[in-house]
């Protein structure tokens, strides 16, 4: 239970340092740029700890599963000449997803409280606000924490140039593109991942017809040809035919492309290289392309092909990877959670009916910061394996944390940071194009007004995010499947 509850620590410890880390992306560019910061915080609920600097107040909140930083004036004024407030990258209240919470005011902690401001009648000398989406908008611009000083005007983040405006809100997201770099780094570098070598790891007597339904060798099947040249587990295949090989990809190519033709093996054994020679049986196989797919010729029938077998299977080692294939590797993360962020709404249906019906869980779906907290304490308390294994379970799986916070703040919807940038580049092309057309400059996109559809947008993402929860407490995934 003790290590359990480490691997949860672990894991809650990592995500608040992505987390900050990820606020730092935005808090550098956005101070280097001469923007106003007035906050920036780790966590969301009430402050444990804070501390002003300079004009900034750094902070801790008790639930360290999202973070924010407040900049000046993100939304520009509704009117020629009217004082811009001081805002965040976010909307509204605390909203937690995917491990990052946004904000657009610093002074609320509680979002009831806050609905409640928002339907205060105004005060007798202000104009009567609209309701319905336009009196959102209305409200969000006057939601500010605190009214921008004096001569402070240029230091708002909606006056600042497309570029730089896209470099403050992407800062967040490659923070953690960059620890998952880091992450993985340590996985493939420091730790290697298991492939399958040239060691064999076990020999098949005979080779049993895979139409056939025995388990076991019986006096008429063919002796296996990997047994009959002698091979036997913990040989290392080190050459075929003189050839050094590169690895188990290679022999098991050769092996296939020589169904009855005799190789020469050289196979090192308990220290000692010695030679012998293998031939492979012929079999009959599925022609299959590079998705598994079966190839069917023009006759529409499943085309197949006559390959070598030998009937052996290859051990398994940690093999440590070349700095170079880190990039690939993220890569790789990256492109399977974006197919399951741009998949969400039918994963989700996925996610629904396995918590409240009886299908399983997908082990490749989305999973909420419960589950990935089990996950980490099923990993800490996993007794039969070595430490070294853990640790390079627990870092990879803070790599594909990273992962996906990168691809979900990159989202184009606000509150998340792609739709600010959607917004900064919709502004860049407005711009340019009155500029093509020699039109007065159409100043800032009012990116106020879409307040309301953020507003709709946070409260699926809270939905989805409760429902994830709920599904990670009654069909949790485990490493196990």
């Amino acid at each position: 239970m003790l290590l359990y509850l480490l691997g949860i620590l672990i894991m809650v410890v990592g995500l608040a340092v992505s987390i900050g880390l990820h606020e730092i992306g935005h808090l550098l560019p956005a101070k280097l740029f001469g923007v106003k910061v007035t906050q920036y915080m780790i966590g969301f609920g009430k402050t444990l700890w804070s501390r002003r600097r300079g004009e900034t107040e750094y902070g801790v909140k008790m639930i360290p599963l999202g973070g924010y930083v407040a900049m000046t004036g993100m939304y520009p004024p509704q009117k020629p000449g009217e004082k811009p407030r001081a805002s965040t990258t976010g909307f509204l209240n605390t909203v937690v997803q995917e491990g990052s919470t946004v904000r657009t005011r610093e002074a609320p902690t509680d979002l009831v409280a806050e609905l409640e401001r928002i339907g205060d009648p105004p005060p007798d000398d202000a104009d009567v606000p609209r309701r319905g989406l336009a009196g959102m908008v209305d409200d969000a611009r006057s939601a500010s924490a605190e009214t921008i000083a004096e001569g402070e005007d240029h230091r708002t983040f909606y006056r600042l140039p497309m570029w730089k405006k896209i470099v403050v809100m992407l800062g967040g997201p490659f923070m953690n593109l960059v620890l998952a770099f880091v992450f993985f780094g340590i996985v493939l570098v420091g730790f290697g991942i298991p492939q399958y070598t040239t060691t064999v790891a076990a020999v098949n007597q005979c080779l049993i017809p895979a139409t056939s339904e025995a388990t076991e060798c019986s006096s008429g099947d063919p002796v296996a040809p990997a047994a009959a040249a002698g091979l036997e587990p913990g040989d290392r295949v080190l050459a075929v035919d003189g050839a050094e090989l590169s690895g188990w990809d290679e022999f098991r190519r050769i092996i296939s492309e020589s169904p009855g033709k005799a190789l020469t093996l050289t196979v090192l054994r308990d220290g000692e290289q010695r030679t012998t020679t293998l031939t492979p049986a012929s079999n009959e196989r599925l022609v299959t392309d590079d998705r598994g797919r079966v190839v069917e010729g023009p006759d529409g029938e499943p085309l197949t092909e006559t390959v070598g077998m030998v009937g052996l299977s290859p051990a398994q080692e940690m093999v440590q990877q070349p700095i170079t294939a880190v990039p690939g590797f993220v890569g790789e993360n990256v492109a399977a959670v974006a197919g399951i962020v741009i998949r969400l709404p039918e994963r989700m249906v996925g996610v629904w009916n396995a918590a409240f019906g009886g299908e399983e869980r997908d082990p490749n779906g989305p999973v909420g910061v419960v589950g990935v907290g089990r996950l980490a304490g099923e990993i800490a308390s996993m007794d039969e394996a070595p430490v070294s294994a853990r640790a390079q379970t627990m870092f990879g799986l803070l790599g594909s944390l990273n992962v996906a916070l990168f691809v979900f703040n990159l989202v184009p919807l606000m509150p998340l940071d792609g739709g600010h940038i959607a917004g900064a580049l919709y502004e860049g092309a407005k711009r340019g194009w009155a500029r093509i057309r020699r039109k007065p400059d159409p100043g800032p996109v009012d990116t106020a007004k879409m307040v309301p559809v953020t507003f709709a947008v946070v409260i699926v993402l809270g939905a989805m995010s409760l429902l994830l929860a709920y599904a990670d407490i009654v069909k949790p995934l485990t490493l196990s499947g």
